[in-house]
């Protein structure tokens, strides 16, 4: 196998924290870019103690969303941090930040700034509602702008209140934007040779997933509700439950997959019914169809069901935890875990999409400590070990 990757050779300089721009950072970092991140002195980016953490404090989370980046401090508000930055950015491909729109500017370092030393730079910005509009300048956490997106409207149950999947959704969403931007705005280099501002917006990046819902509103007025386990208007998808107390997703919607799903059941009454034999039969018997599907799973073990349907080509599976899905042969199969060193201790982390044939990406190092490899980046910026040891007295890195 190949150990070139699609982006060798090509410089980030990260210099947002938490979450969005850094999943951006990583998406690049795996394909073989050079990620230097930019960090605070000292404590480094926050996610580094965020939920569960090593003996050494450390979170191993910080692990899998820094792998493969070359840790650099610089203190942003001081002149000399700044000119660090500044020097790293002047020989980079792309720089990523997540800040406050504004914020960049504020410091010398937004995008007009390096119009005239690097005019090929690409810079990724993130932020809650986008660069420019009315609401710029507001906070936008990904739980807000998840709200304001309509996705959050759609989740749960009907006449309860929304509710967020257990992850940070909006984030990460908005870093695979960033990422693909980032590769357009590179291919489009190619002939312009001219770098551009790839400006993400969280909310936006969310409201990209929302489907058809604008079209069906401006055509016919509906707003589309919350649905709980079911999606309006597309019959029978569900999740079931069985005896033991586990659940299936079940989706046997389309017309000949319906057909095999009611013979599976013994349900040939069904199954021959001309008025279910479309989607738009079954939606007007969708609370039918449920509770006969939701019987037939019920008296059976989530294996039983799984058995069943499987053999008649059903689609259907279980509802997988995180000790499942590292369990689970096609996961190893399709080698979705990697295995790191971290002091000396083994640590699985997810192998990160998609996958190439000839070039595909893979973790050379874990999330390094805060500052790992500042003099090793500040070299190739110019500065001289006694440069370096006085802007690090000085607090500047």
């Amino acid at each position: 196998m190949s150990r070139t990757r699609p982006l060798d050779g090509i410089r980030v300089v990260e210099v947002g924290q938490l979450l969005a721009g850094p999943f951006a950072g990583t998406l690049l970092a795996y394909f073989g870019a050079e990620v230097i991140k930019v960090e605070p002195p000292g404590t480094g980016d926050p996610i580094r103690t965020w939920r569960m953490v090593d003996e050494n404090g450390t979170s191993y989370w910080w692990r899998s969303l820094a792998r493969n980046k070359k840790s650099v401090t610089a203190n942003l508000r001081s002149e000399a941090g700044r000119e660090v930055v500044r020097r790293l950015i002047g020989s980079a491909d792309v720089v990523i930040e997540n800040f406050k729109p504004g914020t960049m500017e504020k410091w010398g370092l937004g995008p007009e700034d390096f119009k005239a030393v690097n005019p090929g730079l690409i810079f990724a910005r993130i932020s809650g509602y986008g660069q420019t509009g009315p609401y710029a300048t507001k906070p936008g956490f990904a739980s807000v702008t998840e709200g304001f997106s309509g996705f959050r409207h759609l989740n749960g149950f009907p006449g309860e209140a929304p509710v967020r999947p257990n992850l940070s959704t909006g984030d990460t969403v908005a870093g695979l934007h960033a990422a693909l931007g980032i590769l357009l705005a590179l291919l489009e280099r190619r002939q312009a040779e001219e770098g551009q501002v790839v400006d993400v917006a969280l909310y936006e990046s969310m409201y990209n997933l929302m489907e058809g819902v604008v079209p069906e509103y401006s055509g016919t007025g509906e707003i589309r509700q919350a649905s709980g386990t079911t999606i309006t208007g597309i019959v029978p998808t569900n999740t079931y439950p069985c005896s033991d107390g586990k659940y299936v997703v079940i989706g046997g919607n389309g017309d000949s997959i319906f057909v095999r799903l009611m013979e599976a059941m013994d349900r040939h009454d069904l199954a021959s019914d001309p008025a279910l034999a479309d989607n738009t039969g079954r939606v007007a018997q969708q609370t039918l169809l449920d509770e006969a599907i939701a019987e037939w799973t019920a008296a059976r073990t989530a294996a039983d069901v799984v058995e069943a349907l499987e053999a008649a080509d059903v689609p259907v599976g279980l509802i997988y935890d995180v000790a499942d899905m590292m369990a689970d042969p096609q996961y190893q199969a399709r080698g979705m875990f990697e295995s790191v060193d971290v002091n000396g201790r083994e640590l699985a982390i997810p192998a990160i999409l998609p996958k190439l044939t000839r070039t595909p990406g893979f973790t050379d190092w874990p999330g390094p400590e805060v500052g790992e490899h500042r003099d090793e980046v500040l070299k190739t910026a110019g500065y001289t070990d006694g440069e370096i040891a006085d802007l690090q007295k000085n607090g500047d890195v």
